[in-house]
């Protein structure tokens, strides 16, 4: 059996739903943080899957790009988490208000 691109996409679209049902249902901070890490490595594998089917190297360039926004996206986010978590004592989203004035 021959894997195509069809497999590749089916499972990215589902690890993006399993992400974007992850942010949207839970509650948790850090829940949330993994969620939107599990939607970026989808996108990744599609571009990754696209690169390898159409043989080109544009996919690739976009996936460092991502990687590198999600680097950057994991050591800010992480750090306003511990403060929060610091000032709070929580992680809870509907805890967190303290943008409401």
């Amino acid at each position: 059996m021959e894997i195509t691109i069809n497999y590749y996409v089916i499972l990215s679209c589902i690890l993006f739903c399993i992400g974007v049902l992850g942010f949207i249902i839970r509650r948790n901070l850090l829940i949330c943080f993994m969620s939107i890490e599990l939607m970026l490595n989808s996108v990744n594998l599609l571009f990754v899957a696209y690169s390898h089917f159409l043989k080109t190297s544009l996919g690739l360039m976009y996936v460092f790009f991502i990687m590198a926004v999600a680097a950057a996206e994991v050591s800010i986010g992480l750090a306003i988490i511990i403060m929060l978590f610091r000032l709070k004592g929580t992680v809870d989203m509907d805890k967190l208000n303290i943008l409401k004035g």
